[in-house]
């Protein structure tokens, strides 16, 4: 019982929280006084149902209480009136809001996670962290002393004073010009009762009429060749809509440079980039906006990752200066912006944050995958891979991180080969190869049979066969090349034409037929030189950081990206992307960038937590380190020229070097030669 009739005990779990109120205190009011992980937008009115508890019953003896449902005041009229109307989220059974449970005896009150304010979004992955959730913009609902001729104060010094006396809100700054504009109109309309939003607890961006317990935001990675974005509800960390479009801007150059040139070589190139990218984004915000069931002007905050050229197009920054050595940046800081300063239709006094970017070639999308899969606090040494356009590389542990960038070119998204496209229905996606018969069998996206399978052909018939996509040709080569239809050197072994009518002749090369449709797709030789390119270049830059550590082996990879999501990384490592490596060691991490936007998006505390991050990491310049253009030579091979594999080879049984047939008329050539030089 009681120490006196007067006061209670109060105790919160999980937390461990405790203290002595008088009888009659709100549980709400105890727990804010303790510093308790509660949550509540409506400030204890009844109203948004956030701030549940269950009451303990039973004794507690660590605490020495017993507790017990009648040690609270009983179920009030206004849980009764809330549950009446209550549709999202209904006091669950056993459950009592805070605001209005009063203590009356001692007792123990556990506040379940999806009533804390720091609440937990949880990962998928085992190795990846969870999402504290604490956004950078949270909504208050205030009463508003209304006005008095008497007390000559402005409705919005009236608004400043609900917020410190309700929500504790001491430190307000300003307050956007369209809010005040709206304000005296929000008060009036609402009876003095408005929701107000506030970002990063020190300015008002947004103001409502009445109680308001929603607010979105919208995390977004622009890439060279699609833009991804996750609307995410801010006060659960949901992800509503994920949402994607490809980027117009490749009308002006499918890789990097490209688009760089562009802007060098046409006056307002640039601009003209800038306005593509961002034109896309708004209708992507459009169509997502409206797949949720929401008004753009509903997103209240936004984040943005990209790599340095993407970037800077769009902040409206022209890049050419990363054009060429020193490869300057305009800025490699965390911007918080007006999301009308960048053209993008959100809430008009939407806030927007821009990743740091951690030098001329890795950027905020290097960022992004930091901070979602944070190589700064890992035990063991982790080789992080973006397999993109141009392939971003961290390497490191707790102690020291790492960072390079590598050109791969589209190689990989599917573009530069002959069958190529991206990963949409109708894309082969997996191959195999028996190796006794060289006969493929594959499968494309939106169909579940393989093509051996009976009922394939009708099956496939709505989406058909189109092409390849990325991880279609990876497995396609590495299926190749354990057949024996690759040489270890890339080169297609055109004497198997005697064993097969797959091998055929291209010109002074050859090829692998692998669909005999409409359309024919076929493996072609200049397509397995646009993947060993990709692939060395890929290679090259994680081996350079590696030669920094002074390391052989590294103790586990994650593939990120969309391409490095979808493809299989036993196919990956056997045509040599990736360093030897353990397989059950290497995993995908899906669009890590994304993640590492989403991150900063729904906790505010991870935007200086990256921004020191990124001044950590050593960034290695690959254009300029004279030891890439040798590990880039000897990556040209399968898996490698030189490295021998081993942990591979204990999983896979990858074949012996042989001599490939020449090209049509090799023999004649090289027997001219040899006469040549005997003449001689």
């Amino acid at each position: 019982m009681a120490d006196s009739q007067d006061t209670a005990l109060i105790v919160f779990t999980p937390s461990g929280r405790r203290g002595r109120f008088e009888t009659g205190t709100p549980v709400l009011t105890a727990a804010r006084q303790l510093g308790v992980d509660i949550d509540s937008v409506c400030g204890g009115r009844g109203l948004c149902g956030r701030c549940q508890c269950t009451i303990g019953e039973g004794r507690y003896a660590k605490h020495g209480i017993d507790s017990a449902a009648d040690h609270v005041s009983a179920w009030s009229e206004t849980e009764t009136h809330y549950n009446a109307r209550a549709r999202r989220r209904p006091i669950k059974a056993g459950r009592r809001l805070s605001c209005q449970a009063q203590i009356l005896d001692d007792v123990v009150v556990d506040i379940p996670a999806d009533a804390q304010v720091h609440k937990q979004v949880v990962r998928k992955r085992a190795e990846a962290r969870d999402i504290v959730l604490d956004p950078a913009v949270r909504l208050h609902y205030i009463e508003v002393e209304q006005p008095d001729m008497h007390k000559p104060t402005g409705d919005l010094e009236r608004v400043y004073g609900a917020l410190a006396a309700q929500w504790d809100l001491h430190e307000l700054e300003d307050c956007d010009l369209y809010t005040i504009q709206w304000l005296q109109k929000a008060l009036r309309d609402g009876d003095w009762k408005i929701t107000v939003a506030v970002h990063m607890g020190k300015r008002i961006t947004a103001v409502w009429p009445g109680f308001r317990d929603r607010a979105y935001g919208l995390a977004v990675d622009v890439g060279s060749t699609t833009i991804a974005a996750h609307l995410c509800d801010l006060q659960t960390g949901e992800v509503l809509v994920a949402n994607g479009v490809m980027n117009p801007q490749i009308r002006f150059g499918e890789d990097l440079m490209s688009r760089v040139s562009y802007a060098m070589m046409n006056a307002g190139g640039a601009r003209e980039m800038t306005d593509a990218v961002r034109g896309a984004l708004n209708e992507l915000i459009v169509e997502t906006a409206a797949e949720a069931g929401i008004g753009t002007d509903e997103i209240l905050n936004a984040t943005f990752v990209g790599n340095p050229i993407m970037h800077h197009l769009l902040l409206g920054i022209d890049p050419t200066e990363l054009g060429g050595a020193p490869f300057a940046l305009a800025t490699s800081a965390g911007l918080t912006l007006w999301a009308s300063e960048m053209g993008i239709a959100l809430h008009r006094d939407a806030r927007v944050y821009v990743l740091p970017c951690i030098a001329g070639h890795v950027g905020a999308d290097t960022a992004g995958v930091a901070l979602s899969e944070s190589p700064h606090l890992s035990e063991d040494t982790v080789l992080i891979v973006d397999v993109g356009t141009n392939a971003e590389i961290l390497l490191g542990n707790k102690h020291r991180v790492l960072a390079a960038s590598s050109p791969t070119g589209p190689a990989f998204e599917g573009a530069q080969i002959s069958g190529g496209q991206r990963a949409a229905n109708g894309a082969i996606e997996r191959v195999r190869i028996d190796p006794q018969t060289l006969e493929p069998r594959y499968k494309v996206i939106g169909c579940e049979l393989w093509s051996n399978q009976d009922g394939f052909a009708k099956a496939v018939r709505k989406v058909g066969v189109t092409g390849i996509c990325g991880s279609g040709i990876i497995e396609a080569l590495a299926e190749m090349y354990l057949a024996g239809v690759i040489a270890p050197d890339g080169t297609i072994d055109g004497a198997l034409a005697a064993r097969t009518e797959r091998v055929q002749k291209d010109g002074r090369t050859w090829s692998y037929l692998l669909n005999a449709g409409e359309p024919e797709v076929r493996i072609t030789q200049n397509d397995v030189r646009a993947i060993q390119l990709a692939k060395a270049a890929l290679y090259a830059g994680a081996r350079l950081l590696m030669d920094q550590l002074e390391i052989d082996t590294v103790d586990r990879i994650v593939l990120a990206g969309a391409f490095g999501s979808h493809i299989d990384v036993k196919y990956a490592m056997i045509l040599g992307l990736i360093p030897d490596c353990d397989l059950a060691k290497v995993s995908s991490a899906g669009n890590a960038a994304g993640t590492g936007a989403r991150i900063a998006l729904l906790n505010k505390n991870a935007r200086p937590e990256i921004e020191r991050v990124v001044r950590q990491i050593e960034k290695i310049e690959t254009a300029v380190e004279p030891a890439f253009q040798a590990h880039f030579v000897e990556a040209m091979g399968f898996p490698h020229s030189t490295a021998p594999y081993p942990r591979l080879r204990q999983s896979v049984a990858l074949p012996e070097a042989k001599k490939p047939a020449p090209p049509e008329g090799g023999e004649q050539r090289t027997g001219r030669r040899r006469r040549a030089r005997a003449a001689g």
